[in-house]
This record gives structure tokens, sequence and C-alpha cells, in this order.
């Protein structure tokens, strides 16, 4: 074995070794285990091509027993890919072991994986090949360690040589001179069904302990799974089956003996949030932008979408020539390269119907603004009005275009007592353009935005108001999924997000709907300072998301990663990014760029975070160090947060993420963990930070949530865990729960924070209390308390103690996820008893 094997598997194999001789498992009476040196034969194989790779072994009596699944395919987009096709694992000379499969028919990759001891495997590299249609593989080890692969393809056979760490592929060529033979496989019948696989004789405290993994992953799941009680009848149920008795009547007493003298230092930026453009949470959501595609840059995002979408009276067609004909789009001479759609009217009006209707408040401002230029050197009169659904004006103005150039033109709209009309909640309200004249207009950029927005500048405010009483001390932008894109023209650029709204460059959203950008890393900043937060923006690591569909080549998930060749200048658009952000105007052309947007000011950024829960493939590695590595030597004082992975413990990406952030901590100073779990895993996971190595990078919860039908449930299991972040915040510095937003009817995702909608419906979850409850109690010293109440009760109760050292306030949460009122007789500090109703958090002064 390979001295880089994990400890944990040489520390449950160690107790596996001491323990098979005298306790051997017997769950299935034909396995037995003659002494410590016998070996016994596994099979490894694939039972469908969307199951993975799974392991059977041989018993006494002649049987295949399967164990369980191994790792499955990573590869490529949900739903459609993810397959394992003819499977090929070989054991190396060191005892280490070696997976490939084929992908599907049309993309020029194949699939390797690497494991020490066929439990926990390394994240899995697509190697690119020259040819489409790899239908099998096979790997052989040479003398020097290296490996020989073998491939099938529609065209003929391949061949591949690998280095000893399966970590680069060099494709030779000259087509392969190999025979069938090398492709064959064993076979084995495993409950009454023949599978092709590769067979070994490993020790059978090998097999012990890979069964031995299965069974308390499996034991696990089941406490997971495990509901929260309801009310008395589940909660005897639960004491009964865990061998606990609880007296009738409605309360638990129980006592909490704080310890003033054990506190110590936790972080003061614990509760932050993670703000992403997903369920329409940006444009129409917190962007207070009140017209949809004024930009006309719609680009089929959606089946039917196009630079028309949202507009009446527009069409994609040349105009006939007739003077009442549509308005049309155009290309010709646009705004700018990053906005070349524009429409060309004439005599009609054209119409923008808004976000499905277009709420206003009467008495209240509304800024119009939009580009224009005369097409043919006329002078043309438009009017801007919003109008009824009987096309009558609510309000209007006139706007005078002159000239042949673009330029910008802005009006104000108040809906006045003078219109008697209902304005209802906005869903017939249209926002109109009405020419006169026949002369030719062209028009983009159109935009209708309150006068009143958050702090003034350009936040929807009672979504942002709403945000802001969480009272969070970072903000986490500008995804997620978002960030890293589909695919690798897809990846989030954030230059293309600032400067003038006309030359930023609208995009298709990972979430397959448009991106105005008017949203932008200048408003996020903007937005941060209003709150009072600390700015988190976050840039992808080099590469796309794992889950991107395939490319025009076929290739898919993440593509490769930006070329090499292109590497520098991405990595000096992350050093531009602070820059941009703390720089002198006087001296840097970044730095000017903000003072010219209005902030001369530096915004203090203090941290940047790479990369977004991403495969920690060997593409990823090497562009994530290569800019985690320049951003520290450039900028020491920035905090530098990287990933590992979209699970938790024990995912490969989650090992191998911290395995790089460990080695490499003079570059990485924490990572982002991101896992959305069961209210259950929440609850049997109290003590999971307890034991990380407090002098390796710090933790950032980035993205987290517990999922299900029961709010309550949700809110209560991830209250319990905050108070165990709490304790846990000299390691853990920051969490923030995700999603933030969602707009009904657009989810994107569930559960979800808030929801809203257009008008000023705004629906506070449960989990937005608790959110806001810690957020606004919030201390940066931990005070150790203990609590004296059964484990199976304690189970269900979650208590933290923090005190803050500049107002001198200390502060007791409780969460009482038990279905009775909790009586806690709390001494040592304040000694006081205080009542926590069942199924309730609360918050109290000491």
């Amino acid at each position: 074995m390979k001295k880089t094997k994990y400890l944990l598997f040489s520390a449950v194999l160690l107790a596996s070794m001491q323990s098979v001789a005298q306790n051997p498992i017997n769950d299935n009476p034909a396995y037995s285990i003659v002494g410590k040196d016998s070996t016994c034969q596994v099979f490894i194989y694939s039972p469908a091509e969307n199951q993975g790779l799974h392991l059977a072994y041989f018993t006494d009596d002649e049987r295949w027993v399967d164990v369980g699944q191994l790792c499955a395919s990573d590869f490529g987009p949900w739903g459609s890919e993810k397959k394992m096709y003819r499977p090929f694992v070989m054991k190396a000379n060191d005892g280490t072991w070696r997976a490939l499969w084929s992908v599907n028919s049309r993309s020029p990759q194949f699939a390797v994986a690497y494991s020490e001891d066929l439990v926990t495997w390394r994240p899995q590299d697509y190697p690119i090949m020259k040819e489409k249609g790899i239908t099998d593989v096979a790997a052989y080890q040479m003398d020097d360690g290296t490996f020989d692969i073998y491939l099938k393809t529609a065209k003929g056979k391949r061949y591949v040589h690998a280095d000893r760490n399966f970590r680069t592929f060099e494709e030779d060529s000259l087509e392969a001179a190999a025979d069938d033979i090398l492709w064959q496989r064993d076979t084995a019948t495993i409950n009454g069904k023949r599978y092709e696989g590769n067979d070994f004789e490993i020790p059978a405290v090998h097999l012990d302990y890979i069964r031995s993994w299965h069974k308390a992953l499996a034991e696990e799941n089941r406490e997971n799974s495990r509901k929260l009680p309801h009310n008395e009848a589940e909660l005897q149920a639960y004491l009964k089956e865990k061998g606990t008795e609880l007296g009738s009547g409605s309360e638990v007493t129980a006592q909490l003996h704080v310890k003033p003298q054990k506190s110590y230092r936790i972080s003061d930026k614990l509760i932050g949030i993670f703000f992403e453009d997903i369920s329409r949470a940006a444009d129409g959501g917190l962007c207070a932008e009140l017209l949809q595609n004024g930009d006309f840059e719609y680009n089929g995002e959606k089946k039917g979408w196009n630079a028309t979408t949202a507009w009446m009276g527009v069409e994609l067609s040349p105009s006939t020539g007739d003077k009442n004909a549509p308005a049309r789009i155009s290309t010709e001479n646009g705004v700018s390269k990053n906005n070349s759609h524009f429409v060309m009217v004439g005599s009609t009006p054209i119409y923008n119907i808004g976000w499905e209707g277009i709420p206003i408040k009467r008495g209240a401002a509304y800024n119009v603004g939009l580009y224009a230029r005369c097409v043919d050197g006329k002078k043309k009169q438009l009017t801007v009005a919003l109008v009824d659904k009987e096309g009558l004006p609510m309000a209007q103005a006139k706007m005078k275009i002159q000239g042949t150039e673009w330029g910008e033109y802005k009006a104000q709209l108040i809906v006045t007592d003078k219109y008697k009309g209902d304005l209802g909640d906005g869903k017939d309200i249209r926002f109109a353009i009405i020419p006169k004249g026949e002369e030719k207009v062209a028009v983009d950029l159109v935009s209708l935005m309150p006068q009143d927005t958050y702090k003034g500048h350009g936040l929807r405010k009672d979504l942002a108001e709403t945000i802001a009483e969480l009272n969070p001390r970072f903000v986490r932008f500008p995804g997620g999924c978002m960030l890293h894109g589909q695919g690798l023209e897809n990846i989030y650029h954030w230059k293309e997000s600032v400067g003038p709204q006309k030359d930023r460059k609208p995009a298709r959203n990972i979430w397959n709907y448009h991106q105005t950008r008017k949203l932008g890393f200048f408003e996020y900043f903007q937005w941060c300072e209003d709150m009072g937060a600390e700015p988190l923006p976050v840039l992808a690591a080099g590469v796309p998301c794992q889950n991107s569909q395939p490319n025009t080549d076929g290739i898919c998930g993440q593509q490769g990663g930006i070329p090499m060749s292109e590497m520098p200048q991405y990595v000096q658009d992350v050093l531009d990014l602070v820059e941009w952000a703390n720089g002198d105007p006087a001296t840097s052309k970044w730095a000017k760029m903000r003072a010219d947007a209005g902030h001369p000011a530096s915004f203090n950024l203090k941290m940047v975070g790479i990369g977004n829960e991403d495969l920690i493939s060997t593409d990823f590695e090497k562009r994530y160090l290569m800019i985690c590595k320049a951003l520290k030597e450039k900028h020491p004082e920035i905090e530098v947060i990287g990933t590992v992975g979209p699970f938790h413990y024990p995912s490969s990406d989650y090992i191998e993420g911290w395995k790089i952030a460990k080695e490499n901590k003079q570059w990485i100073d924490a990572v982002d963990e991101h896992y959305y779990e069961k209210p259950g895993w929440f609850i049997n996971h109290q003590d999971y930070y307890d034991n990380y190595d407090r002098k390796a990078p710090k933790v950032y919860l980035g993205e987290y949530a517990a999922n299900g039908n029961n709010e309550l449930d949700r809110a209560l299991a991830e209250g319990i865990h905050l108070c165990n972040v709490e304790r846990n915040a000299d390691v853990v510095e920051m969490t923030s729960y995700a999603p933030l937003l969602c707009k009904n009817g657009y989810s994107n995702w569930n559960p979800d924070m808030i929801y809203f909608d257009n008008s000023e419906k705004i629906r506070l979850t449960e989990s937005y209390k608790m959110q806001k409850m810690f957020g606004q109690h919030a201390g940066d010293t931990y005070v150790v308390s203990e609590l004296n109440l059964s484990a199976a009760l304690k189970r269900y109760v979650g208590t933290s103690v923090v005190k803050d050292s500049k107002t001198g306030k200390t502060w007791l949460k409780v969460v009482n996820a038990l279905p009775r009122t909790l009586k806690l007789q709390i001494s040592g500090l304040g000694d006081k008893v205080v009542e926590v109703k069942g199924r309730s958090a609360q918050v109290f002064e000491l």
C-alpha cells in the first residue's frame, strides 16, 4: 500500500484485522474466514449502465453475493449521462486499483478512476481523444509502473499511454495492433443473471473491511432518514426504541450549566448570505427593473424565446414596407458589440408585458431610460407610457429623438389621481413606446425602474430590506452553479458585468434563462456596503460545471477546462478584480472604472472564493492551484477560499479537495463545503466539526439546507446544526443557507429561504426565521455550557451561548425539536429558568 493511503482506511482496516479472526462477519452464513491470512474471490462489475461499479464475493457454497456499489460514473449532465459502459478494472502492482469505462457513443472521451482500497475513489478524469464513439477500454501495467490503455472506437483500435498515477494520458497517433482478447472480461452469475466483469483474489480481511463499510453506511443512512417526532406518540415510540423512559406530562426539564471561564474566541462573521441568480432571483427579482428583455437579447434560453420575447408589436422578420407593419429586430450598427440586437420602430406602438405584468403604485415615480438613434436623420418623437388593459394611458411622457448616433434618453412616469382606474396587482399593465410619424427610429436597452429602490442603488426595496434584516456579515456572489456555467463559453467573467449597461455582456443562465447583467459586480459590492456586509466574490476555477451539456465536439462536463494557453489571462482577470475593488483610481485603470461608476473609495475587499463545488479532477486541480497561488502571491492580504466539491464526507471530491487544501495551505486559507440533506442527517451529525484539524484551512459552509416536505422540521434541524456550528466557530468561520430567493412559479430548486412575487407579497419560511435569530444574536466569543439531559432527548435539543464583545451582551439560543415544552434551569451565568415551547426556537439574554 502507498504511504498516501487515507488514514480512515488504515484505521478501519487495522481494526478489522484485529477483530476478524475472532469475530468474522456472519450475517451471511455462507461467508466464513479461515484465518487472518486467508483470501477470497471477488468480482467487480456493473449491473446496469446507470448503477455504477459493484462488487460481489464468492461464497463457500459457490454463489456470488453482491455487496453494493463501489462508485458511480460522474460524467456529463444529470439525466442524460452519468452512465458506465463495459467497465474494466485492474489491480496495480502496488496494490492500488484502476477502473476504466466507456461513457457514451458520442463523446471523444472515456472515464478513469483510481482507488487505494475499493472504497474511497479519487475523483474521476475523462481524457479527451481524437475520435468519438469509444466503445471499449482495457488497461495493462508495464514494467516501469506506467499503463498501456487500449481503446476500441467506431474507426478502429487506439492506444493511450498513462502515467503510473493515472493523471496524464497521451494518445498514440497510430492505430493499435491489438487482438480482441485484450478487452476480454471474466463472467459471473449473480442473482440468476450473467454479467461481465473482472475477478480478483484479495485478502479476506479486505473484503471484511469493504462489507463493514457498506454495513456502516446502511446504518447511518437509516439514522439519517429518521424523522423528527411530531407528537407524543412518536416521541414515546422513539424513546422506547432507544431504551429511554419519559414520564407523562407536557414538559421536559433539563439543566444548562454555563461556564464563562471556558470561553474561547470564534468567528465574528459566522452568519452570512449566498446570492445566486437562480429561480429568477436577479432579473425579475432583486433587481428592481420592471421590464423583461429590455435589451432585446433573449437568445433561445427557453423554447420559443428570442429577441421579441415579452414584447408585443415586434417581429423578427424584416418589415414588409407597410407603414403599419410591426416593428422589427435588427442587428446592424447596434448600441455595442455586447448588445447588438435592437428594435426598429416605425409608426406602430410596441408594448412590454414586464414580468407577467408591471406592478405600479399610485403617486410613486418610475424612471424610464432607453437608447435611440434616428435611422434616416429625421427627428422622431416617442411617447413612453404605462397603459391599462384597455390600452388607455395611465401615465406618459414625451421623448424627442434626434441624431443618427446612439444617445441615451430619460423620462419619468407617475400614475396620479387623474387616472381613476384600479391598479390591481399590475398583471394587466403594459409599458408602451408610441411613435409619432412614419420615420424609423432604432431603440434599445429600454428600462423602467422605480425611483424608490434600496438605498437608491437599484435593488427592489422590499426584498433587499427583508434580506438586510438577517443581519448578514458577508454576501457570497454571483453563484453557485451559475458561476462556473454551462460549458466553457458560459463561465461567468466578472469583467463582463461592470461598466455602462450598454457594454455589459448578457448571457444565458445555467438555469436556462437570460441574464442582463444589470445586477453586476458593481451592484453586488454596493449592496454589501449598503448592508454593512463583507463582499465575498467567487470566481470559477478555470473549469465549467462538471454537469455541463456536450459542446459541438461532444465533450461533456468540465470540457478539459480553459486551455492552459489561455489561463495566464484568466489568472490576470482574477488579479484585476482585486485592483478593481481596492485599487487607487489614480494609478489603476480598473480602480478608475470603479470610480467612474460612482465609487472612488475602495470597497475594502478582504476575501475571494475560487471554484464552486467542482469535480476535483486533474484538469480542475491544475487550474485551481495556478489561480490560488498567483492570487496569494500577488495579494497576501486577501483570504483565498477554495472548494471541496458538492457533497460532504465521504464523497471523493470532499476527500480530494481537503487533501489538496491541506497540502497547499500556504495558498488556500479556507475551503467551501456544501451539503443538502434530510433533517435527520443534521440531527445525526451534531459532532460533524468537532474533530476537524484546527491547524488546517478554515471552513466556509457556503451552501447548506435541510430538505423534505416539512418546513418546520427543516428549520429545527438547521437550527440545531447551527448551535453545533457555533460551538465549532473557531474552525467554521462562515455559513450561508442556500438558495436565498425564489420567485413564485419559477422554481429551479427546492426548498428556498424567501419566496416572492411581482408585488410586495413575500413569504418568509421557518428557515428564514431561524437564520434571522442566529444573525441578529451573534457573538465573537463562545461560552461553554453543559446540557444535563438524557442522550436520547438531547439529540433533539440545541443550545448555544455566545457573547458579543462589542455590545457586551451574552445570548443563549435554544432550539427545541421535541414535541414537549422544554423547561431549562440555567446556572453559572444569570441563573434563571426559561421555557421553550415544543418544536420551536427562542433566544434569551443572559
